[in-house]
């Protein structure tokens, strides 16, 4: 499988709620348009979610450190500590792979597209042809 970071717009289909077993949270994707091509999907092959690694980032080294602030503490004789920020520890994309062609069977390949519910954008992100 090739490694992209590309952008892309993705249509999803309607909602459905005969979607087999897994019951998937939304709509499959339907159809991404990528480097000016449109692709149609013709089979989702699997789907999973992946949360980030947070303990790497600052937010996670700032609720990892015992001797930080923490939400809600106070210090001695009532006086308030500064309330810790609140983030999101573990962001979430989303990853649909799919086999998707442009015309004919010669030219399905299999892709793979991430989500990222924080901004709402697609990229494609894995293409084995």
């Amino acid at each position: 499988m090739r490694h992209y970071d590309d952008p892309v717009e993705v249509r999803r289909g309607a909602p459905d709620d005969e979607r087999g077993p897994e019951r998937l949270p939304g709509p499959s994707p339907e159809q991404f348009l990528w480097r000016g091509r449109l692709w149609k999907v013709r089979a989702v092959v699997a789907h999973w979610v992946e949360t980030g690694s947070w303990r790497q980032g600052d937010e996670g080294r700032g609720v990892l450190d015992a001797d930080g602030p923490t939400v809600g503490a106070r210090a001695g004789r009532g006086t308030a500590v500064a309330a810790a920020p609140v983030v999101d520890l573990l962001p979430e994309r989303e990853l649909w792979r799919v086999q998707a062609g442009r015309g004919g069977l010669e030219s399905d390949g299999v892709f793979d597209l991430s989500f990222d519910g924080s901004d709402g954008s697609w990229s494609l992100v894995g293409c084995q042809d």
